[in-house]
């Protein structure tokens, strides 16, 4: 097979697409190269074909190789193993875009599998990942409404920068990665830090040209390469008596659409249903004939549902197009946890949890961008009783992803170490659900992190919003109605989902997915426009559940900082870890140490924490002369007592210096192992340590 190229510049680097060199067993294989990242990205279909399809059964598996960054894998085992976040959501990026764009009647398993098997740890190997796996199904011979590419925009010192390393990304007020095809983006995922919709919609349009010519180019490499399409295996079988059972169905479910509660709609839906099917139970024994039957009734709820919004500005339960549903907030719904929330959206609710922790439970993160900690964690989980079903406790692809925009939204929001020096998890549990629970997450994890003590910079709260079109004569949107705070099932039978989380100055968090080929920037413009509407109302009602942090709860760890000479860690830790150990051991207290001299000391109780504050302090500071210490008593001599006032520092407690009264033996006065107040009276020139005895003198009024 033949080496087959195509090339494009970008700066001092050329973007490479590659294919005929390794892979060649798949059904499409793509080398992709930029600088030093490299992606290897294959296609394979499964060669069983299923008819009747009516879902794409697409899998999409990212990988990062640790020897792409010469890297080894850390712990006991040296083999990569599951798959990390991170690998999930760069799957979910390269998935989301692509999927819509297979055909269900191709009837074959796919799979796509993008592997990292280079990184230079500057350019990000993800929107490498979503061209080369474009390209790779593009020159192969699964059909392909394609191609698709994606871009990242970062706006950094005013400009909008196309694909920002990993630095850039760092430093930049917005960063937000847009995917599509020539025609229009198709999704969008990103943070901000309280950016405006015009700055959001500046860096939509400038993803779209760099988009366009990847485009391009993966069409350039299908022109010398590409390979015939497989054929499609369609259903060559029609419904009978279609006309007939529409005119049956159609009133049935006008009713039963538009039943006030999801449950008491879905129940609605099945039992007209299931009526219809038993009117016809002989033609219905056919079971394709009853799969066509099934798909018919979903296109009718699909078009009776979408045209009351159209036509007469009426939703499913009822609501105008901007209304949004009820919406509660209680704080403080548990007893013992550092903070809670529930948040109760319509049908939707979070129980929102927050969690104070030490740095030293903060998230290590070691992958082939290097190792890092996150000391703001949150995770998602969507029970299945959440809607009324069975089913097993898992954390999957959608749990990962709703997660990850809900930390995003709020992490902008949340003060650095340095003003709150606490690691903090949120965990959002969905109890009910009907759309949009990852902005119900938002919203309560906003409210629950306030409930535990944590000054947010700001409050954060989020809405999902959808879309419905229609064409009219050439025009893809002569018609269309913008949704705020989408149910789960405006959300399957609309046009585009997105959810734009932030506060009352600006957006934080940003997720779309469009099932048309693009949307107007007027659509887009109403759009924002519309869900900051929505954003500002929840906002209101939030704040007066709570606008401010509450006080730390007693069961949080207690935390001091304090900082130490740099040249003084060597001896807070002591030999072997001796001192720290023994600091540690006596207050019941863990002790942190950066290299920078910053000592973060985490107690269970105030107390403590603060005795072992003055113990380092005591450690790390030179004795002072005319300090009053709390020295214990080490060794007994004829002479006198030596009594160590701070770790690993004696002091000569002279027998003259016991009492005013002459002391025949020193054992009169004390014992080895008791702690008493002394005074430092001096450093001599050889640097011993000469102390009197504190409460002898006291108590003779001296």
């Amino acid at each position: 097979m033949a080496i087959n190229r195509v090339t494009y510049k970008i700066g001092n680097d050329e973007l490479v697409l590659e294919t005929g060199k390794i892979g060649k067993q798949a059904n499409g294989c793509v080398y992709a190269q930029f600088a030093g990242a490299a992606i290897v990205a294959t296609v394979c279909a499964s060669s069983e074909v299923k008819e009747g399809l009516d879902f794409v059964p697409v899998t999409v598996e990212y990988n990062e190789k640790y020897y792409a960054a010469g890297k080894i894998p850390g712990g006991f085992i040296k083999r990569e193993g599951r798959p990390k976040d991170k690998e999930i959501l760069v799957s979910r990026l390269i998935d989301r875009p692509m999927r819509p764009l297979f055909e269900p009647a191709f009837g074959r398993e796919i799979q796509i599998v993008p592997t990292c098997v280079s990184s230079d740890g500057i350019n990000p190997p993800d929107i490498l990942a979503v061209i080369a796996s474009s390209a790779a199904v593009s020159i192969s011979d699964i059909p392909f409404h394609g191609p698709v590419a994606a871009a990242r925009v970062a706006y950094l010192n005013g400009e909008y920068v196309i694909n920002p390393t990993f630095k850039q990304q760092e430093a930049a007020d917005l960063e937000i990665v847009v995917a599509g095809t020539k025609d229009g983006f198709t999704m969008v995922e990103g943070g901000a830090d309280e950016v405006s919709e015009e700055v959001m919609l500046g860096a939509l349009e400038k993803a779209q040209g760099f988009i366009t010519a990847m485009c391009e180019l993966q069409e350039q490499l299908v022109a010398k390469c590409g390979k015939e399409k497989l054929p499609l295996a369609p259903l060559n079988v029609e419904l009978e008596n279609k006309e007939a059972l529409i005119a049956e169905a159609t009133p049935l479910l006008e009713k039963a659409c538009f039943q006030d509660g999801k449950m008491n709609r879905g129940k609605a839906i099945s039992l007209a249903k299931a009526q219809i099917i038993e009117n016809h139970k002989e033609q219905f024994e056919d079971e394709i004939q009853k799969k066509l039957f099934e798909q018919c009734y979903d296109d009718i709820q699909y078009n009776l549902l979408r045209k009351s919004i159209l036509d007469k500005g009426v939703r499913i339960d009822g609501r105008k197009c901007d209304e949004i549903r009820p919406i509660t907030c209680e704080v403080n719904v548990l007893p013992t946890p550092h903070g809670s929330a529930l948040f109760t959206r319509g049908e939707t609710q979070s129980l929102a949890v927050t969690t104070l922790g030490t740095a030293l439970d903060a998230q290590v993160l070691d992958d082939i961008d290097g190792e890092r900690s996150e000391n703001f964690i949150l995770h998602y989980n969507f029970p299945p009783y959440s809607v009324g079903e069975v089913g097993r406790l898992t954390t999957g692809r959608r749990e990962i992803g709703h997660g990850n925009l809900a930390r995003r939204s709020l992490a902008p929001m949340i003060p650095p170490m340095s003003e709150f020096p606490y690691t903090i998890r949120v965990v959002s549990e969905i109890m009910e659900s009907n759309g949009s629970s990852s902005q119900a997450s938002t919203c309560g994890g906003c409210l629950s992190l306030l409930a535990a003590g944590v000054p947010m910079k700001k409050m954060v709260a989020g809405i999902a919003m959808g879309l419905i079109t229609e064409p009219e004569g050439d025009n893809p949107y002569g018609r269309y109605q913008i949704l705020s705070d989408i149910l789960g099932e405006e959300d399957h039978l609309g046009d585009m989902d997105f959810k734009v989380a932030g506060t009352k100055d600006g957006i934080t968090g940003f997720q779309m997915d469009i099932k048309i080929a693009g949307v107007t920037t007027e659509i887009m413009k109403k759009a924002l426009a519309q869900a900051k509407e929505g954003r500002l109302h929840i906002l209101s009602i939030m704040e007066k559940c709570i606008d401010k942090p509450q006080p730390i709860s007693p069961f949080a760890p207690k935390i001091l900082t304090m900082k130490i000479s740099p040249d003084k860690i060597g001896a807070l830790i002591g030999p072997g870890g001796k001192n720290i150990k023994a600091l540690k051991d006596k207050y019941s207290v863990e002790i942190n140490v950066e290299d920078d001299g910053t000592v973060q000391i985490y107690g269970k109780t105030g107390r403590n924490a603060e005795e072992a504050k003055i113990a380092v302090k005591g450690i790390c500071e030179d004795p002072e002369v005319g300090h009053i210490y709390e020295g214990t008593v080490k060794r007994i001599m004829d002479f006198g007592a030596f009594v160590e006032i701070l770790p690993g520092k004696e002091g000569l407690c002279h027998i003259s210096k016991l009492s005013r009264q002459r002391v025949e033996k020193v054992t009169d006065v004390l014992k080895e192992g008791q702690v008493i107040p002394v005074k430092l009276l001096e450093v001599d020139k050889m640097g011993r340590l000469n102390l009197s005895y504190i409460d002898a003198l006291e108590s003779q009024g001296k």
